[in-house]
């Protein structure tokens, strides 16, 4: 299960409790258990093996977990490094403006071409700063050659 997905279940189990006067409490439970995880993340991660951290780092669920904690040890751009790098396209970053959440990329190869969903999936846990994705256009290459000339011309 994504991030997203729990993010997702938890507000629909709060939204349930709405209206009932239990809806405060839901969300302090939800308060509670987060600072309950936190504290312990935050007791955990210091002990790991930096290898074994950064292995963990990969993965989208932890990522997640230790920013929600404000525990990630990578800065903004070392997140998303990380994340452009699990996508099946190389591309690069043209900047990024914080005022706005916009990330700007560029494709570094021809290939299949990822979305900009896919991008934005990938980022979502690495770098949920990052709000909005635009990708510069791949310039297109004029190919000048000569043409084969008509039959009639030929001769």
């Amino acid at each position: 299960m994504t991030a997203e997905q729990t993010g997702l279940r938890i507000q629909q189990a709060l939204d349930a409790l709405a209206g009932s006067g239990a809806e405060q409490a839901g969300e302090q439970l939800a308060r509670e258990l987060m600072e309950f995880y936190g504290q312990g993340l935050a007791r955990l991660v210091p002990a790991l093996p930096p290898p074994a951290l950064e292995r963990m780092l990969d993965d989208p669920a932890v990522a997640g977990l230790l920013l929600l904690h404000d525990l990630h040890p990578e800065d903004l751009p070392a997140r998303i490094d990380r994340a452009l790098a699990a996508l099946p396209e190389r591309v690069e970053v043209v900047g990024f403006d914080p005022a706005t959440g916009t990330l700007r990329l560029r494709r570094t190869a021809t290939g299949c071409g990822c979305g900009e969903q896919e991008v934005s999936a990938a980022l979502s846990c690495h770098a949920p700063e990052v709000t909005a994705v635009e990708m510069e256009r791949a310039l297109q290459l004029l190919q000048i050659g000569t043409r084969p000339q008509p039959a009639a011309e030929a001769r």
